[in-house]
């Protein structure tokens, strides 16, 4: 390959961890849920005459119809009636408060934040990002730095070129050229100059147009990938009781699918005899054997992080109104000794079924929004949102709290967020604004 000028050619030695397939699919199943797992593992079954799934699906359902109407505490599969849709901004904001610490460079993210569009694009000047948050322009630069290595990929962009980029820097198997390509000839690119484009590289005009192919499956509205509408049953993960103040936890195997090897018909073919039948049958059996392996090690995984997460907020399963207490995926990793993004998957539409209802483990995981200067203890977004439930309850339905008020109000107690952010736990709280929920009150 010819290289242009200003390339030159290096050797350098790097250890890098091979994505096999299967690796891949094992983090897949770390991922799943309960009855993602299950359709994953039917479609092994399918695969595979050596796999049979016990899935105990129809027990399940048979006991659907009864949970519709059951509201005992010890039900193992809750209807959801209601459409679960997160927006963008709430995704957002609880990425920076689950892996950021608070800096003040993490409050110029959250700050950046409040001008993402839905589309996920950046959409404020730096000038005047630096008039409103007193941030150099290193200072912001590190912040839209951040910003865009939250997830979705291609997120804080400022325009397409660099969304497209965001991308493909997030993908380890994009073509070698693609980003550069997008970087320095992105015009060019574009108006399909790709004949200048190969000549510069020192390539074939297919290398380009492989480039093409690729950078056709990203999304120029990055933002987009999140918000989307999901519906369906809950199946928990886990289950914790309170016995006499001392709290058990166990796996809810009554939801988990069941693996179990064919051994007759293993047997039934090895008399064959046939030099393909028996390398068809090893290498089935080996799959089989790495799925069951996997599956021990996604149950072992969640439990060690349920169990985390009851040691750190035990209080809230002693006692339902007790608050959360702030806790993020770091410092579960730390404990555990493992990377956040194992943390991430575990607990990403992952359940746990309590005495007093079901909740998503990701729920355990509450945000630090800020500290109070006159003892620096932390407060959680969970104390937050139970104090604008407090405020609104008690609140003048003849003349309502503004979300401005009660901003107010939380700054005089020691705690600052901005009104956007109230607004936005307000509505996740499902609590309407001021002028929806003002009455008019009969007098006598």
């Amino acid at each position: 390959m010819a290289l242009g000028q200003g390339f030159h050619q290096q050797q350098r030695q790097s250890q890098k961890l091979a994505m096999t397939q299967r690796l891949q699919q094992s983090i897949q199943m770390l991922q799943f849920n309960v009855e993602e797992l299950r359709d994953f593992l039917t479609q092994k079954a399918l695969e595979n005459p050596l796999i049979d799934v016990d899935t105990n699906w129809n027990a399940n359902h048979a006991g659907l119809d009864a949970a519709k109407n059951v509201t005992a505490k010890n039900d193992f599969i809750e209807r959801v009636s209601t459409t679960n849709q997160h927006s963008l901004f709430e995704y957002l904001l609880d990425q920076i408060h689950l892996t950021m610490r608070d800096t003040p460079l993490r409050k110029i993210v959250l700050y950046l934040i409040e001008y993402v569009d839905v589309n996920g694009y950046l959409r404020i000047d730096e000038a005047q990002a630096k008039q409103e948050t007193g941030a150099s322009s290193i200072e912001l630069l590190d912040a839209v730095t951040l910003l865009q290595q939250l997830d979705p990929p291609g997120v804080g962009a400022r325009s397409l070129q660099e969304a497209l980029m965001l991308q493909t820097e997030n993908d380890d198997h994009a073509p070698n050229l693609a980003y550069i390509i997008l970087e320095e000839n992105f015009e060019a690119f574009v108006n399909r100059h790709w004949e200048q484009i190969a000549k510069r590289y020192g390539v074939g005009l297919a290398d380009i147009s492989s480039v093409y192919d690729y950078v056709r499956t990203l999304s120029p509205v990055p933002g987009t990938a999140v918000g989307q509408e999901t519906t369906g049953y809950i199946f928990p993960d886990l289950v914790v009781t309170n016995r006499d103040g001392q709290l058990a936890l166990r796996t809810a195997s009554m939801a988990q699918p069941i693996v179990k090897f064919q051994s007759n018909y293993y047997q039934q073919m090895s008399r064959h005899g046939d030099q393909q039948v028996t390398e068809y049958l090893k290498e089935k059996k080996s799959e089989y054997e790495w799925i069951a392996s996997s599956l021990e090690q996604r149950e072992s995984t969640i439990f060690r992080v349920g169990s985390a997460i009851v040691e750190r907020q035990a209080d809230f399963f002693l006692e339902r109104s007790t608050e959360l207490k702030p806790l993020l995926l770091r410092d579960v990793a730390q404990q555990l000794q493992v990377h956040e993004s194992t943390i991430s998957r575990s607990i990403n539409g992952k359940y746990i079924q309590t005495d007093f209802g079901m909740f998503e483990l990701k729920r355990f995981f509450t945000k630090a929004v800020t500290k109070r200067p006159t003892d620096g203890q932390l407060v959680s977004a969970d104390n937050v949102q139970h104090r604008i439930i407090a405020l609104v309850e008690q609140e003048n339905k003849e003349k309502p709290l503004s979300d401005q008020k009660i901003v107010q109000i939380l700054k005089a107690e020691n705690v600052e967020l901005s009104r956007r952010t109230v607004a936005k736990y307000r509505e996740n709280l499902n609590i309407p604004s001021s002028s929806k929920r003002k009455q008019y009150l009969k007098t006598e």
